[in-house]
């Protein structure tokens, strides 16, 4: 692609990014990759970083400019004790962490077993090994049906990143029609982490939701969300909304500490979660069209003459828009990515093969390749497709707390203890044999949640098939 098809000045702003890190004119920027002053410098794209060796190496790579690292190193100034210290001098690499030996059992035992859970069949497609799967958690699942294929650390509490920010449209989305307009104000903005991924949003000018929500799915844009958290009472309030919109999905994995997925103490999620947030965001035909979305036009500044200009945006989910080094993938439909400095890159992915619907989540990769995180999700959901049908589900993704109890959502919370008691004995009966919530809906079609309790519950969702990299409503 051209290096016309987008003004970089607005398309891909960051703060606190190295410029040793730009991307090379005619691709774009990773943008959901958040760094710190701190520890931008540990970018592996920056020049000759790889190529620094001993404690001037280890300086560059603990926040050191490299021309500070070479005058320090020219000088002998890295040998000093102090310096010394600053820059770990142990060679030796911290070792990966484990995941908890005991997780959430939310969707079946096997959620909460550590390591790999999947039950192989005869004639079934063999699971990529961990040489393939480097990724601390990844899970894949049916879509309409919730029966999750394989897993591994499904429940593991880890940094979300702008995965996060499914939660956010799930819980905000609806709240404002696409044609309302909003002029952003300076406080609106603020807030936001160093080194935020931004979308190009401009005080003082007006915003439509609908240009919003691209800046939100497209390009990953924390200018955009704290936008729409004002508009909806602002961040603590937003926060507030989530946490308790992430308790009613049954995803008690997640804390919510910001609305975007910055890096926060204490902010976390999981893989099962993050599916949970996309497959109940599917369910709304906005979300679906936004993260759907491959490219679109963004406003721009005002000219002089009063009128706006515009520039041009393309999602940053790898498997839907591309890079110079992986293609698109054949049915994505979706949905969100993040990369952060504690998150590593996560991505959650929804892909249609005929009739079928797969969810697929990867969560922080050990190895740290360009584009890594896309590359394991293609492969979980080729051998996915391949599987499907022909191996035991090891798990499923249960169904939000208002429909738990067979009565539906209004119901339900009159109940107030018995619902409650009847939804954790749902979510605590073990394994997936004891039922799973059938058929999200990507099709027309019923919702059956069979359980401990024996019921049924009908819903209807309106979109036949998913759709794929689609422009968006003028």
């Amino acid at each position: 692609m051209g290096s016309g098809s987008i003004r970089r000045s607005a398309g891909a702003l960051f703060r606190g990014v190295l410029s040793a890190s730009r991307a090379k004119a005619g691709t774009f920027t990773d943008v959901p990759t958040t760094f710190s002053a701190s520890t931008a410098s540990n970018d592996p794209t920056a020049p000759n970083a790889s190529a620094t060796t001993g404690n001037a190496g280890r300086a560059a790579r603990h926040g050191f400019p490299l021309r500070t690292v070479a005058a320090l190193a020219s000088s002998g100034l890295l040998a000093t004790p102090l310096l010394a210290g600053t820059a770990h001098a142990d060679p030796k690499e911290p070792k990966a962490p484990k995941p908890p030996a005991k997780m959430s059992q939310i969707g079946g035992d096997r959620m909460g077993t550590p390591g790999v859970q999947v039950a192989q069949t005869p004639g079934a497609p063999k699971l990529p090994g961990p040489d393939i799967l480097t990724a601390r958690s990844w899970i894949v699942s049916d879509a309409e049906s919730g029966k999750v294929l394989a897993a591994k650390n499904a429940h593991w509490q880890l940094a979300p990143a702008s995965t996060l920010k499914m939660l956010f449209a799930d819980t905000v989305l609806p709240k404002f029609p696409k044609d309302q307009k909003h002029t952003v104000k300076p406080a609106d903005l603020a807030g936001m982490g160093a080194g935020s991924s931004l979308v190009g949003i401009r005080e003082n000018l007006s915003y439509s939701v609908h240009d919003l929500w691209l800046g939100v799915f497209l390009r990953s844009g924390n200018d955009a969300v704290h936008t729409l958290s004002a508009m909806n009472g602002g961040t603590a309030a937003t926060v507030t909304q989530m946490q308790r919109h992430a308790k009613e999905l049954n995803a008690r994995d997640t804390h919510v500490v910001t609305p975007d997925g910055y890096d926060a103490p204490g902010q976390v999620s999981s893989a099962y979660d993050l599916s949970l947030f996309a497959r109940s965001g599917l369910q709304n035909p906005d979300f679906r069209e936004y993260c759907s979305t491959a490219s679109a036009q963004f406003p721009g500044d005002k000219g002089k003459d009063g009128k706006r200009a515009s520039f041009g945006i393309q999602n940053t989910n790898r498997l839907l828009s591309g890079d110079y080094d992986i293609k698109p993938y054949p049915g994505i439909a979706g949905v969100k990515n993040g990369s952060t400095t504690n998150a590593g890159s996560t991505f959650t992915g929804v892909a249609q093969r005929g009739d079928r619907k797969l969810l697929v989540t990867v969560m922080n990769p050990e190895k740290k390749e360009h584009n890594e995180a896309y590359r394991e999700a293609a492969k979980l959901l080729d051998w996915g497709f391949a599987a499907a049908g022909k191996v035991e589900p090891v798990g499923r993704l249960v169904g939000p707390r208002s429909e738990d109890d067979g009565s539906g959502a209004e119901n339900a919370k009159d109940k107030g203890k018995n619902a409650d008691r009847s939804t954790q004995a749902a979510l605590d009966g073990a394994g997936a044999k004891s039922g799973a919530w059938t058929a999200l809906g990507l099709t027309t079609g019923a919702l059956a949640l069979l359980g401990v309790v024996a019921f049924a519950v009908h819903r209807r969702w309106p979109l036949p098939e998913l759709v794929r990299g689609r422009r968006p409503r003028k």
